[in-house]
């Protein structure tokens, strides 16, 4: 039988936040988390970019590329060490098209289930923000690719597990996963699969946040914990107890992108697209991902609309 977990210790929820230091200001080797960002990569105008913005779009504030984004944590957004500025991977790729459309880059910080209704409304001009291209929001929204999908097999950094690529690698393994995400409806057919083939069931845990689910690693309660990739590369640099022993597409087994995200027809996803390739073309995108840990995460092309999660 399939083996579903809620552990909701009241111990581990105490001390989650005493063992686990989650705040913007905490440091992690490699990571600046200052409000003046000197390395942030900055980029050419592209001209090319800017002849395919559609005549008829207009931009919310004349001489501003005004792009929401929700500080969710690093490495992709967070406030600095002044609780004000925002940065992060998708601030300094949101700077990096504003630079090659030669306009100014306006942050609209957000929560982020209040894109959809922000964006539609005309409050900004896109979205960067972590946003998967999936079948169904493909149905409201433009889509501009600008990296991969990916999440992460992160263990305990002494773990006998070594590696995780398939389904039958995580056969009887005890693995943290959130609910009602792309990852735990993947894990789901993992599971299936094993099934089918006679392995041991997964074991899914559910906690209510980061750090219970980190405390629950830590402490042997669990084998596995299952994030976005970029969330938990921070992790590993900051805490130096976790490590990866795998990476799983967003849309497995095809491949699911992150997109710049735009009002459906506005007539800006092209030149979005424009402006990403250009950025792949002269090296800055290389380097705004490096900046942040996620090399591995580079798209070779962007793509406007790509195939995204089919609807469930």
């Amino acid at each position: 039988m399939f083996g579903l977990a809620a552990l909701r210790p009241s111990f581990i929820a105490a001390f989650a936040t005493a063992l686990f230091h989650l705040g913007p200001s905490a440091a992690a080797d490699g990571f600046d988390f200052s409000p003046e960002q000197p390395g942030r990569i900055r980029a050419e105008r592209n001209d090319a970019a800017i002849a395919a913005i559609s005549p008829g779009f207009k931009f919310v504030t004349p001489g501003k590329f005004t792009v929401a984004v929700s500080p969710g944590g690093p490495p992709l957004a967070t406030y600095a060490t002044d609780a004000r500025t925002v940065i992060g991977a998708d601030p300094d790729y949101a700077l990096a098209v504003a630079d090659s459309f030669g306009l100014t880059l306006e942050l609209v910080p957000i929560a982020w289930i209040d894109w959809p209704l922000g964006l539609t409304s005309g409050k900004y001009d896109a979205v960067i923000s972590n946003v998967g291209v999936t079948e169904q929001r493909k149905e409201k929204f433009d889509f501009s690719s600008y990296r991969q999908g990916l999440h992460g097999f992160f263990v305990r950094a002494d773990s006998a597990v070594t590696s995780i690529k398939e389904p039958k690698d995580a056969a009887g393994l005890r693995i943290i996963v959130g609910a009602g995400t792309s990852q735990e409806r993947i894990l789901l057919k993992w599971n299936d699969e094993n099934v089918v083939a006679g392995l041991k069931p997964l074991e899914l845990q559910y906690y209510d946040d980061e750090a219970t689910s980190l405390v629950a690693l830590a402490s042997g309660r669990a084998d596995v914990i299952v994030q976005p990739h970029a969330q938990l590369v921070f992790i590993a640099a900051r805490d130096k107890n976790i490590k990866r022993v795998g990476t799983l597409s967003a849309g497995w087994p095809e491949r699911s992108d992150v997109a710049i995200t735009t009002r459906k027809g506005s007539g800006l996803a092209d030149a979005l697209t424009a402006a990403t390739n250009g950025l792949i073309e002269n090296g800055a995108y290389a380097k705004i991902l490096d900046r942040w840990h996620l090399a591995e995460e580079a798209l070779p092309k962007s793509e406007t609309n790509p195939p995204g999660l089919p609807k469930s």
